[in-house]
C-alpha cells in the first residue's frame, strides 16, 4: 500500500485527533508569548521561527505525542521546511511517530466584506503543493472566516475554498476546507445554517475522486454536520476549538458523533518552555487524553 493510500486508510478507519501546530508569521509572537518566551528573547524573524521550531520539536518529540492518540498534524510552511531529530519534519511525524501530516497553504484573511473575511490570494501555490507531496504530506488546511449570517458573503466564501480545494485535489492531496465562524458572532447559529447549505451544494459538484476534509466550528446544534460526514466526498469532518476554553470544547465535540477535534491553542495552553521533560510531557498528555475521548465519541 502507498503512503498516500496509508494515510487515507488512517483517517478513515483508526481513531484519533488532529494537532494544528500551524502558527503563522503573524500568530507566533503569541504562541511563543504563552509558552513563557516574549519578544525580548528574539530580535529578528529567523530567531523567532527558531525558538517556535523548538517549541514544536519539543512536542512532537514527546513520548505524550503518539500516533495511537493523534492522528494528524497541520505544519506552517516554515516547519516543512526544518527538520526533527535530522529528519524532515513531516517524514519525521510519518515515518516515527505514525502521525499524518498536513501543510497550512493560505496566507490570511482579507478585510471583512460582507460579513466574511475570505482567503487571501495564494501566490506560488502549485510549487508549494508539489514540495508537500515530496515529503509525505496528505492534506493541506486553508482558513476564511464568517462573521455574520450574510448569504452573499459565505456563498462567495465557500465558493473561493472549493476553487482552491480542487487545485489541491489535482495535485493529488486532500484538502482540509476551514470556512471558520466567529464564536462571539451574535448570528452564529444563522451562519452556520447557511454555511452548510453552501458546502453540500460545492460537495456534491465535486468529482469521486477529490476528496476533502471539512474543518468546522463546534456548532450551535448538537450533530449539525452530519449530512457532511456521510458525503461520499468528505474522508472527516474536524472542529476547531475556535476560542472555547477546552473543556467547553471537549463538551461540545462530545455532542457530534464522527466529528474529531483538530485543536490548535487549548493544546498548548499549559505547555512551557522552563518546565522539566517530566513535567512538559505530563502536562501535554493531561491535554490530549480528554481531546482523544472526546474526539472518540
Amino acid at each position: 500500500m502507498q503512503t498516500f493510500e496509508k494515510q487515507l486508510n488512517r483517517f478513515k478507519t483508526e481513531p484519533g485527533f488532529i494537532a494544528a501546530l500551524d502558527q503563522s508569521g503573524g500568530s507566533t509572537p503569541t504562541a511563543l508569548k504563552a509558552y513563557g518566551v516574549n519578544e525580548d528573547a528574539y530580535d529578528t524573524d529567523e530567531e523567532m521561527f527558531n525558538l517556535v521550531h523548538k517549541m514544536r520539536s519539543r512536542i512532537i518529540t514527546s513520548p505524550s505525542f503518539r500516533g495511537d492518540r493523534v492522528i494528524g498534524s497541520i505544519l506552517f510552511e516554515n516547519t516543512l521546511d526544518r527538520e526533527i531529530e535530522g529528519k524532515a519534519s513531516s517524514l519525521y511525524l510519518w515515518e516515527e511517530k505514525n502521525i499524518v501530516p498536513f501543510l497550512k497553504v493560505d496566507k490570511g484573511l482579507e478585510a471583512q466584506a460582507n460579513g466574511v473575511q475570505l482567503m487571501k490570494a495564494i501566490p506560488g501555490l502549485e510549487a508549494l503543493l508539489q514540495k508537500a507531496k515530496a515529503k509525505d504530506v496528505f492534506g493541506t488546511k486553508m482558513r476564511s472566516v464568517i462573521k455574520l449570517a450574510d448569504p452573499v458573503g459565505i456563498q462567495a466564501l465557500v465558493e473561493q475554498q472549493f476553487k482552491v480545494a480542487k487545485q489541491i485535489c489535482a495535485a493529488g492531496l486532500v484538502p482540509i476546507i476551514e470556512p471558520e465562524v466567529d464564536i462571539n458572532s451574535p448570528e452564529k447559529g444563522a451562519a452556520e445554517v447557511l454555511l452548510k447549505q453552501e458546502i453540500l451544494k460545492q460537495l456534491d459538484l465535486l468529482n469521486s475522486n477529490e476528496l476533502v476534509m471539512l474543518k468546522v466550528s463546534l456548532p450551535e446544534t448538537a450533530n449539525f454536520y452530519q449530512t457532511c460526514i456521510t458525503h461520499p466526498n468528505v474522508v472527516k469532518v474536524v472542529a476547531l476549538s475556535g476560542g472555547y476554553p477546552i473543556e467547553e470544547a471537549n463538551r461540545r465535540l462530545t455532542e457530534n458523533n464522527g466529528v474529531i477535534a483538530s485543536f490548535s491553542r487549548v493544546l498548548t495552553n499549559n505547555l512551557f518552555a522552563e518546565q522539566a521533560d517530566a513535567d512538559f510531557n505530563s502536562a501535554l498528555s493531561a491535554t490530549i487524553e480528554p481531546i482523544y475521548i472526546a474526539s472518540k465519541t
